[in-house]
């Protein structure tokens, strides 16, 4: 079973920083995570579920622009976990943030609550 867990979200005030982790495991990454391309994803409140970053299994990274300068993606295959460290965190930051592989598979975590107040 595929198994994606995010941690690290929490209520910051505008400006603040947070890091994300996302921890995988199950038998479809295995020993092949490292190929896979990973991303962040996030779902904020009255929106539709976006990408912000991703990575590949070779460490190239991809942002939305709206991220671009603020969020760094990064990856440690041998742990088979993704980071999202978040800087400069604007009220329109907030969502539920979500792992999951780059295009997405049916298996989601719970996701990780990011709240930034003004």
């Amino acid at each position: 079973q595929v198994q994606l867990v995010e941690s690290g979200g929490g209520l910051v005030q505008a400006g603040g920083s947070l890091r994300l982790s996302c921890a995988a495991s199950g038998s479809i990454f295995g020993s092949i995570f490292r190929i896979y391309t990973m991303g962040w994803y996030r779902q904020g409140p009255g929106k539709q579920r976006e990408l912000v970053a991703s990575i590949t299994g070779g460490g190239n990274t991809n942002y939305a622009d709206s991220v671009k300068g603020r969020f760094t993606i990064s990856r440690d295959n041998a742990k088979k976990m993704v980071y999202l460290q978040m800087n400069s965190l604007k009220p329109e930051d907030t969502g539920v943030y979500y792992c999951n592989s780059v295009p997405a598979s049916d298996y989601w975590g719970q996701g990780t609550q990011v709240t930034v107040s003004s």
